[in-house]
C-alpha cells in the first residue's frame, strides 16, 4: 500500500496544473521569431528619461549595491508618501505604510498572500490583466469575476452591472482587485463607481487591491481618483503602483504597495521571504524619478494620447472595431468583421501572415469564449513603429 501510495505521489501543485503560460509574453516571443512589429507586450520601445538613468548610473557608481532595507530605501519610501499626498490627498507614513517591492507585480501576490485564507473570495473585473486570477489562486482564495460590459459605440465606456457586482461580494468576499487605468480596456472607474464600491467593502467588510500602475497615463479630461482617498476606504485598502509605466522602465521591477500599517506589516513578512527586496541602486533612481516637475506627467500623457490617435485609425482602417481607452496605453479591438473562428487563431495569422504581433482578447476572461472576438493592441511605441504597424495591417484588406 505505501509502495502504491509513493507511485502515485503527484509532482506539481494541484495549484498550478490548469494555469497557461503567459500569453502576453507569448506574442512578444512570436513577433520576435517572426519579425514582426511587436503591439503585444506593454512596454515602451523608446528611451527613458534622461534623469532617470543618470540616478541609476549614479547610484551604482557610488556602491548603493547591497541590500537596501527589505520594505524599501528611506528615500524611495519618503518620495512615495510624499507624492501620494500631492496628487491624490492621501496621507501616508513612510515608515509603516510603504512596502517597496520588484514591480507590481510581486507587491500584487505579497498583498493577496498577505491577506487571504483559503476558502476565501476575490472580486475581480474582467477583462483583467492576466495575473490576478492565478494571484488570488496562489494565495488560496477563489477569485469571482464580474464582468465590463465592451461599449455600444467606439467612444463609450465599458460598464459592469451593479447588481452583478453586488451578488459577488458574499460572506468570504475578502477583497477586490481594482484596476484603474484599467488593463485591456483604458477604463477609467469614475467617482460614482468607485463610491459604488467603497459601500460595498464597506458593508462585506472588504478590502480594496487597487492596481494603479496606469495613474499618468490619461484622456479625454478623465480623473484619476484612488480609492483610498475616499471616505471610509483609508483603513481597507492597498494601493499598488510602480515605476514601470509612468518612466517607461518595464525591466526595473521596482513597483510598491501603500496600506494602513496592520495590513503593510503582513505585506512586508511575505515580501520578505518572496524576494527579500528590490534592487538598491534602482530604488534611489525611483527617489529621482518621483521628483520630477509636474510638466513631465503632462508631457507623458499627451505623448500617449498621440499615439492612440495615431493607432486607432490605422486600427480602423484595417478592419477593426475600436473602444477608445480614457487610460493607459491598450486598445481594446472588436475582431468580429474579418471572419476568423477566434482570437487565437486571428493573432496567430496576424503574427505571421501580417507581421504585427497583438493579445489575444481570451487571454483576459476566466471564460475565453468571452474574449473570442476581440484583440488588444499597444500603443506605447515610437511613432516610426506604429506608423510601420499600420502599413502592414493594410494588408487585412486585401
Amino acid at each position: 500500500m505505501a509502495d502504491a501510495t509513493i507511485a502515485a505521489k503527484h509532482h506539481l501543485s494541484a495549484r498550478v496544473e490548469h494555469f497557461t503560460e503567459s500569453v502576453i509574453r507569448e506574442m512578444t516571443r512570436q513577433a520576435m521569431l517572426h519579425g514582426a512589429v511587436n503591439l503585444a507586450q506593454g512596454f515602451p520601445d523608446f528611451a527613458a528619461p534622461a534623469e532617470i538613468k543618470r540616478a541609476a548610473q549614479e547610484a551604482v557608481a557610488a556602491d548603493i549595491n547591497q541590500y537596501a532595507i527589505t520594505w524599501g530605501a528611506k528615500n524611495l519610501r519618503s518620495a512615495i508618501a510624499r507624492q501620494m499626498k500631492s496628487w491624490q490627498g492621501i496621507a501616508v507614513d513612510p515608515e509603516t505604510d510603504v512596502t517597496v517591492c520588484c514591480g507590481s507585480t510581486e507587491a500584487m501576490i505579497s498583498t493577496l498572500m498577505a491577506v487571504c485564507n483559503a476558502g476565501d473570495e476575490v472580486v475581480i473585473f474582467e477583462p483583467f490583466y492576466e495575473n490576478y486570477g492565478p494571484d488570488a489562486i496562489l494565495s488560496g482564495a477563489k477569485p469571482i469575476f464580474v464582468k465590463l460590459h465592451p461599449p455600444i459605440t467606439p467612444d463609450g465606456e465599458w460598464t459592469f452591472d451593479e447588481r452583478e457586482l453586488r451578488s459577488a461580494f458574499r460572506p468570504h468576499t475578502k477583497a477586490i482587485i481594482l484596476n484603474t487605468p484599467n488593463n485591456p480596456t483604458g477604463k477609467v472607474f469614475s467617482r460614482q463607481e468607485l463610491e459604488l464600491i467603497r459601500d460595498l467593502c464597506v458593508e462585506f467588510n472588504v478590502v480594496a487591491i487597487t492596481d494603479e500602475i496606469y495613474e499618468h497615463i490619461i484622456y479625454d479630461g478623465t480623473q484619476h481618483i484612488s480609492i483610498a482617498s475616499l471616505p471610509g476606504m483609508a483603513d481597507r485598502t492597498v494601493t499598488i503602483n510602480g515605476m514601470s509605466k509612468t518612466y517607461s522602465v518595464t525591466g526595473w521591477r521596482v513597483g510598491w504597495a501603500v496600506a494602513p500599517a496592520n495590513i503593510t506589516n503582513a505585506i512586508r513578512k511575505v515580501h520578505d521571504f518572496l524576494t527579500v527586496g528590490a534592487p538598491a541602486p534602482l530604488q534611489e533612481a525611483g527617489a529621482a524619478a518621483l521628483s520630477l516637475p509636474s510638466s513631465y506627467y503632462d508631457k507623458l500623457a499627451s505623448g500617449y494620447r498621440e499615439r492612440r490617435d495615431r493607432l486607432i485609425p490605422a486600427l480602423s482602417e484595417a478592419g477593426f472595431r475600436c473602444f477608445r481607452p480614457r487610460g493607459a496605453y491598450y486598445v481594446m479591438t472588436d475582431i468580429s468583421g474579418f471572419g476568423f473562428e477566434n482570437d487565437v487563431a486571428f493573432v496567430q495569422y496576424l503574427v505571421k501572415g501580417v507581421g504585427v504581433a497583438a493579445v489575444p482578447g481570451s487571454s483576459f476572461y476566466h471564460n475565453p469564449r468571452d474574449g473570442a472576438q476581440q484583440v488588444r493592441f499597444a500603443f506605447c511605441k515610437k511613432n516610426e513603429t506604429l506608423e510601420e504597424a499600420g502599413k502592414r495591417l493594410k494588408e487585412l484588406r486585401r
